[in-house]
């Protein structure tokens, strides 16, 4: 969604010894009469107000001051009402202004100018507003890394305005927020830390106003000082969002009493109330998430679940309390039924499952998050899915139902407190309740992230207990814990970190993760340069150490080495290069039965190379080289190249594609009679082939049609035993070729969104999806693909109008 951050953010992060320099300070004016939203500072309103400037380069040449001909100049007024930013960013010429239209929440290859405001001024936590030069909007919210290192939340939305005008000097810029769209104390006088950034995309050119010093800790605390706000009065913030769609769904059965095509009319709606200054409830009512993106579904091999992105909404936006500590997988709520094979099992002669659905029904969910003035942050999530059942029938015609999954309340608490040097201290609690004979489940504990004074040096980690209990279970509780420490500032950093999972441990009912039952080790180091040199703006090594062994039957199971390098040319080009070797280890995953394999030693090679986004035509490759010492001349590669075609400024396309063939590899393929593991030494080839065509009208209309094919075969070669020494031996017996396989996957995504006005926003939906497991595994990739075409294509055309009621305007026109 926004990438236009992540480089800012991932370098932002890297860490420094140096002292802090003191904080800039800019002095917000009160106006009587709001500027007009034109794009013009020409208003009374901007006259004799003091302006930011003097920005400094954080990408690609950190620390380098613009020049007076490129110069940003931002000023800030406010009303009763809301707080308004204008912005002129100066070029020699507008033709030097990129400004391709991309629709809300993208950036495409676009100038933009954005500011964020820490409004409790707690160097940890902000909330931004950007804007392009195409007046494409943009926003999202800042807070510690959570468990993936992520800072930045791009899903949050708000309703704001604003406007743009490009010249033969550059362009200027208006936003206006409102304070609805902050959350602030109730104080007289108020001062908030804030920063404003320039992106100069022709050049790749990254601007802060408050200099961003990458050797030091931290992102938020590197902010300004904003002051002059005086008796600000936190609105009622309250919004209606509700929403109306209907569905059309074809997909030839052709099979006598069984409709080919259904349609459905849905209606229901999301309301966000601010209960005070600090705290909000959103609450989604009948939610329908039918038009989100189309799961890139794979054949998976490995003992473990595939972990899929959330694309709903509700569950993106607004999260970052939630997702303390990596407890909270989303697509749990509304997943997979408990039961789902249920449905299969003690199936009379004759009988059938007609209909059993894949994901159950999520009636409600509500969250209430904010934070207080004294840094403490509350956050309540609450969902139910309804029961869902499966239908079987038999020759007769008789039909029965199996409950897959009971009535489910989905619940968290956390509390998050702020404390000094951008430390801060989390207590969090989840619990599944399944209101029938199913158990339930429990996992709580506290997270810490702590600093010293000058950033120097960190420590974080976490400890969670978890406990199953009910539906006839003996109560079960495992524990878990992590801690990692190290040097977080300079050119050099390292941490040393230690995780224990116990064999107890249980966190999927609401959580992720692949297995319990280990103990890590895990050291690494990185060293980066960040002054320019004769080939590179900046470049980096690294290394990290990795070993693990089992808790409950302690064991060795991996102990990995890898290292790598990475620069950023002068020319914009980016490039990286990573080796890993993994030692004979033990695995006590693949062979599904809990029984050791002997995984065989392997080394891996993986080098990339981008090319400048900024250009008409841009893209990249990477490319992985392993070798697999498995007694059979192992040997895997994987080939991704991508391009971006950029045609004109509505108009984009970009082709990406990746070829991973595996040769020689063996894994677990089948249980023999005797219900013992059989392994394969197989030959695997995946094609996996995803074009994306963007057209934008404007700002605030948009289509992008995306298409996925994806292709894997399985062509297994020889079979084997496991042995109680972990390492396999052939089998006499090779009548196992029903295992081949030949997976062939296709979806097409298009949308077409109108945000007709702000908050609201009409979308029209096309979605195609065929899927086949049956075709022979003796063809290629092209009869693979030419073939997926004559599949029967299920069909799903939909139409949504969601409309946005902001009560204080509803109050000010009944007033009128």
């Amino acid at each position: 969604m926004k990438p236009f951050l992540l480089a800012i953010l991932l370098a932002a992060t890297s860490l420094t010894a140096f002292a802090q320099k003191e904080k800039k300070k800019l002095v917000a004016v009160k106006t009587q009469t709001p500027p007009k939203m034109d794009g013009l500072l020409d208003d009374a309103a901007w006259q004799n107000v003091p302006f930011a400037t003097d920005f400094v380069e954080l990408q690609p040449n950190a620390g380098v001051h613009e020049k007076p001909e490129e110069r940003t100049e931002v000023k800030i007024v406010y009303d009763n009402n809301a707080i308004y930013i204008g912005a002129r960013m100066y070029e020699t010429s507008g033709d030097k202004v990129a400004k391709e239209i991309a629709t809300r929440d993208n950036v495409g290859n676009a100038d933009f100018i954005g500011v964020i405001f820490d409004t409790y001024q707690d160097g940890i936590n902000g909330t931004g507003f950007f804007v392009t030069s195409a007046n494409s909007q943009f926003d999202a919210k800042y807070t510690p890394p959570d468990a993936n290192g992520n800072t930045e939340d791009p899903n949050w939305n708000s309703v704001w305005t604003s406007k743009v005008v490009v010249d033969g000097h550059g362009w200027s810029a208006e936003m206006r927020i409102p304070y609805s769209a902050l959350r602030f104390a109730k104080k007289d006088v108020q001062t908030w830390g804030m920063n404003l950034i320039r992106k100069r995309q022709r050049i790749q050119q990254q601007l802060f106003w408050n200099e961003i010093d990458p050797k030091m800790s931290g992102f938020i605390n590197q902010e300004g000082i904003l002051t002059g706000l005086e008796k600000l009065d936190p609105p009622v913030r309250l919004s209606f969002y509700p929403y109306f769609s209907t569905y059309v769904n074809h997909y030839p059965y052709n099979t006598a009493g069984v409709p080919n095509t259904k349609a459905s009319v849905n209606g229901g709606m999301d309301v966000k109330y601010g209960i005070n200054d600090a705290f909000t409830l959103d609450l989604t009512l009948i939610p329908d998430f039918g038009q989100v993106q189309s799961d890139n579904k794979v054949l998976n091999l490995t003992p473990f679940e595939v972990k899929y992105n959330e694309n709903r909404p509700f569950f993106t936006e607004g999260t970052e309390l939630f997702n303390k500590g990596n407890l909270f997988y989303s697509r749990r709520v509304g997943g997979a039924p408990l039961r789902y094979d249920a449905a299969y099992a003690n199936l009379a002669p004759g009988e059938e499952v007609i209909s059993n659905p894949t994901e159950t029904k999520l009636l409600n969910a509500i969250k209430v998050s904010g934070r207080t003035s004294k840094g403490l942050g509350i956050g309540v999530f609450n969902a139910i899915t309804n029961t869902a059942y499966a239908t079987i029938e038999d020759q007769q015609g008789n039909r029965r139902q199996v409950q897959t999954s009971p009535l489910t309340n989905y619940n968290i608490l956390v509390f998050d407190q702020n404390l000094k040097n951008n430390s801060a201290i989390t207590i969090i609690n989840t619990n599944v309740n399944r209101f029938d004979k199913d158990y339930s489940a429990d996992v709580g504990g506290f997270v810490y992230n702590l600093n010293n004074k000058k950033n120097t040096y960190k420590l974080r980690g976490f400890a969670m207990m978890s406990n199953i209990y009910g539906g006839g279970m003996k109560t079960n509780t495992g524990y878990s814990y992590e801690v990692i420490g190290g040097k977080s500032s300079g050119n050099f950093t390292w941490d040393i970190g230690q995780d224990m999972v116990d064999s107890h441990y249980e966190g999927k009912d609401l959580g992720f993760y692949n297995n319990n039952n280990y103990l890590e080790h895990n050291l690494n180091m990185q060293y980066t340069n960040y002054k320019p040199k004769k080939l590179f703006t900046q470049y980096g090594v690294w290394t990290n150490t990795y070993y693990s062994r089992r808790v409950n039957e302690s064991n060795y199971q991996n102990f990995n080495q890898n290292f790598g390098g990475f620069g950023t040319f002068k020319n914009l080009w980016q490039a990286n290069i990573n080796g890993h070797y993994r030692f004979e280890g033990n695995d006590f995953y693949e062979a599904r039965n809990g029984e050791r394999y002997r995984s065989p030693r392997n080394f891996m090679l993986n080098w990339n190379l981008s090319t400048n986004r900024s250009k008409m035509v841009s893209g990249g490759f990477w490319y992985s080289d392993t070798w697999v010492w498995n007694g059979y001349s192992g040997h895997g590669n994987d080939l991704e190249t991508y391009l971006n075609l950029r045609l004109s400024n509505k108009f984009s396309i970009n082709e990406d594609i990746t070829f991973s063939p595996r040769i020689n590899y063996l894994g677990f393929s089948t249980f023999d009679d005797a219900n013992k593991p059989v392994f394969a030494l197989r030959n695997v080839h995946t094609v996996e082939n995803i074009f994306n065509l963007k057209y934008t009208f404007s700002g605030i209309m948009g289509l992008n049609l995306r298409l996925r094919h994806y292709w894997s075969k399985v062509n297994n070669k020889e079979f084997f035993s496991l042995g109680k020494d972990g390492y396999v031996a052939p089998l006499t017996s090779n009548n196992f070729d029903h295992n081949d396989r030949n997976v062939n996957i296709w979806n097409v995504d298009m949308v077409y969104v109108w945000q007709f006005t702000p908050g609201s926003e009409l979308s029209i939906a096309w979605k195609n999806s065929a899927v086949n497991t049956d075709l022979p595994t003796d063809r290629g990739y092209l009869n693979n693909l030419h073939e997926t075409f004559n599949l029967p294509q299920n069909n799903n055309f939909s139409l949504k109008v969601l409309y946005y009621i902001d009560f204080q305007s509803l109050r000010k026109h009944s007033k009128s």
